[in-house]
């Protein structure tokens, strides 16, 4: 019985704890400007509206990497600020500064919970 509550306490705080480390390390490759490293958190499909551009709907995840890397070669993103971050019920909003050559985007991210990992479900850059 002792092994059983152990077990499942075990469970529980993995589980817990690994969604902020999900969120720990989306906003350390953004800090980068690691393209590569943020789209790993992108779900299957996702929502992406940047700057004087339509949104992209439902794009594919290997398409969305594509996309995303290449606004981050070509706003020269090298850094970010964190805003703010907040979750709810399984989603979190992310909010902050992407740092680009000689321009600063704002940068809005909506993470679902998909079993013990987050997944970037839309993209806003401003």
């Amino acid at each position: 019985m002792k092994n059983l509550v152990l077990l499942l306490g075990l469970v529980f705080t993995t589980t817990v704890f690994a969604k902020p480390g999900d969120s720990d390390n989306i906003v350390t490759a953004l800090k980068q400007g690691n393209a590569n490293q943020f789209a790993s958190y992108f779900d299957s499909f996702l929502d992406i509206k940047f700057p004087e551009k339509d949104e992209l709907k439902n794009i594919g995840k290997t398409q969305a990497t594509i996309t995303v890397k290449s606004f981050f070669e070509e706003a020269k993103i090298s850094g970010f600020e964190l805003s703010s971050q907040r979750e709810n019920e399984g989603t979190m909003y992310l909010t902050g500064k992407l740092l680009g050559g000689s321009k600063t985007y704002s940068l809005t991210l909506l993470m679902k919970s998909r079993g013990d990992k987050l997944s970037i479900i839309k993209i806003r850059i401003n």
